[in-house]
């Protein structure tokens, strides 16, 4: 396959290239000159692509989108978060319809469920409501080629050096990790393996589309999250952070990050037969650690 990849700059994009490299041909969208055939200029806020960037492409994988935390979610910000996110996926759909590329992966997030609490949510699953499940269901509006098109909504990805374990493991190496308000919240985790692993199951199988859980088979509780980082790392991680607090610094960003929960099941994953080679988070954050 002839792959074209938008925000390959990021986690995601790169760990996707690298995997796809050695058996299909990938190609990215960078925002500057390029450097060589592989890479293909855009301005999206133009609608402007370089030339020949959508030859013989047999699909789209977009990741684009500015980064959600740590700043405030103040209306400008959170305002670049959603331009950042609809106007590149639109310029994408519009040139994938234009060039008839069979083919749409496009990024989003479990927090299109919002705070789902202890209630278990799948593909079929309603928008929740807040800032986050906003944001989602209008990135995932904007992906509306005549194509197949898969939207990844992803969970947190545990991966060494980036992700949600970057921040984290020197706190928890100080031991000075701790539980996010009640710790009741689950978080929808995925060992970047495996989320790297979903993504070319998806390209592969043709027959898939639509809204697809890339998150692990078993999330847990914040608490039992935590517990779990310490053992990895040897630490106790005795510490309590009050939701109050994390509100006070960080705002609406902090509640719908670190203490809206998830309890999401990649149940469209499973059906498929895809298999995780981590199935339990302590599994999967060893491997990153």
């Amino acid at each position: 396959m002839r792959v074209l990849i938008a925000g390959a700059s990021g986690l995601l994009g790169q760990a996707l290239a690298e995997r796809l490299k050695d058996k299909h041909e990938v190609r990215t969208l960078v925002r500057r000159e390029s450097r060589d055939d592989t890479e293909f200029s855009w301005d999206p806020p133009a609608a402007r692509i370089a030339e020949g960037a959508f030859d013989g492409v047999d699909a789209v994988v977009n990741f684009c989108g500015a980064p959600l935390f740590p700043d405030r979610w103040s209306a400008a910000r959170k305002q670049v978060l959603l331009d950042s996110r609809v106007e590149p996926t639109e310029v994408l759909a519009e040139a994938i319809t234009e060039h008839n590329v069979p083919t749409l992966l496009n990024a989003s997030a479990v927090g299109f469920y919002g705070d789902t609490g202890e209630t278990v949510v799948d593909e079929e699953s309603p928008q929740g409501k807040g800032f986050l499940a906003g944001l989602c269901t209008a990135w995932e509006r904007a992906a509306d080629p005549d194509a197949r098109v898969v939207t990844l909504r992803t969970g947190l990805v545990l991966a060494p050096g980036g992700g949600l374990l970057g921040p984290l493991k020197p706190l928890f190496k100080l031991a000075l990790g701790g539980r996010l308000g009640d710790g009741r919240q689950y978080m929808p985790w995925i060992a970047l393996e495996d989320h790297v692993s979903a993504m070319v199951f998806l390209l592969e199988n043709e027959e898939l589309y639509g809204p697809v859980n890339v998150c692990g088979p078993k999330p847990v509780p914040n608490a039992e999250f935590t517990k779990a980082f310490g053992r990895v790392l040897h630490r106790p991680a005795p510490w309590w952070v009050p939701g109050i607090a994390m509100k006070i610094a960080l705002g609406q960003a902090a509640e719908e990050m670190a203490l809206y929960g998830q309890r999401a099941l990649p149940r469209v994953l499973e059906e498929a037969g895809f298999t995780f080679r981590h199935n339990e988070v302590e599994s999967a954050l060893a491997a990153a650690l």
